[in-house]
């Protein structure tokens, strides 16, 4: 049987397990991820946000005031080197239910897609079809992935860069018939804690490298750039991804989310802040002291 942790924990460990815990607790509170009486399908992909998102799910099932089930999944789509054994052992020593689902995806993609083509939009239509019906059979309404912080600052990225558009990784959707919700618990949580932790724990970590997709080249530089504006400026990714959820339509350019033509949807707080102090109705810092001709003059309150 796997421990949920190390017998050697050190304090530096078990201080970083509870933080992680903490936050993915914080997230599936935030935006309501999990519920009484759910069933939360796990993906498993065999890296370490996986690994650390079982456990951690595992850790908040036992503390939490509801009750709700996990079951874990590994899909294997017969990449070739993909090592199937390693995550139904990991399971089964773990004792924690799973399913291994098998679909050779990889053979469609090869056949379907030119050498040289890029093959992620339709290797990941495939694998969503096979986990949405998984997710049916064994009436689960939960599907939990094992995207972190860092991962919906880099999609944030990676949409601006290739695709013009703001858009990242929501913590919780529902899918489009509204039969599922899929969640990120590990939302608030930083990759390299998870990398710390996951090391600690020493997880049989599956590489991620086997398809050499052109989209994960992309990430790792997007990847490379935000390290090194942290490395420059620590706190930058958080800030970065605490401005995902505090947008201020007013100021983007986007018309179908803002109304610029009537102006309709105007607040004061929406003012432009190029106006600053002028036109305060108490204590203004400067104060329209003149209008002739051409000349307009603002002296500055001293009082």
């Amino acid at each position: 049987m796997i421990k949920h942790y190390p017998d050697n924990a050190s304090n530096s460990f078990l201080k970083l397990r509870n933080s992680l815990i903490s936050a993915t607790g914080k997230a599936i509170g935030d935006f309501n991820m999990i519920e009484e009486g759910d069933t939360v399908l796990v993906c498993m992909s065999g890296g370490k946000d996986s690994y650390t998102m079982l456990m951690i799910l595992l850790a908040l099932q036992e503390r939490a005031p509801i009750n709700f089930k996990l079951i874990a999944m590994n899909l294997d789509q017969k990449q070739p080197g993909f090592p199937a054994h390693i995550l139904p052992a990991y399971l089964e020593q773990l004792g924690v239910e799973h399913r291994i689902v098998e679909a050779d995806t990889y053979s469609i993609v090869k056949e379907k897609i030119p050498e040289g083509k890029t093959t992620c939009s339709l290797c990941s239509r495939l694998r969503r079809g096979i986990i949405y019906r998984t997710a049916q059979e064994l009436g689960a309404n939960k599907i939990a992935l094992g995207h972190h912080r860092d991962d919906i600052v880099e999609t944030l990225f990676l949409n601006m860069f290739f695709g013009a558009k703001m858009k990242a990784m929501p913590p919780k959707l529902a899918t489009n018939k509204g039969e599922f919700q899929v969640i990120r618990p590990l939302a608030y949580c930083a990759e390299r804690d998870i990398a710390s932790y996951a090391r600690s724990m020493e997880f049989p970590i599956i590489p991620c490298d086997l398809c050499g997709s052109q989209e994960n080249l992309q990430r790792q530089k997007v990847k490379d750039m935000l390290q090194a504006w942290e490395r420059d400026q620590p706190g930058r990714i958080n800030n970065i991804f605490r401005a995902i959820g505090n947008v201020e339509p007013s100021h983007l350019a986007d018309t179908d989310l803002y109304d610029f033509k009537n102006m309709s949807q105007t607040r004061v707080e929406d003012e432009d802040p190029l106006f600053g102090d002028i036109d305060k109705e108490n204590n203004p810092a400067l104060t329209l002291a003149t209008s002739e001709g051409t000349r307009i003059e603002f002296r500055r309150n001293t009082a």
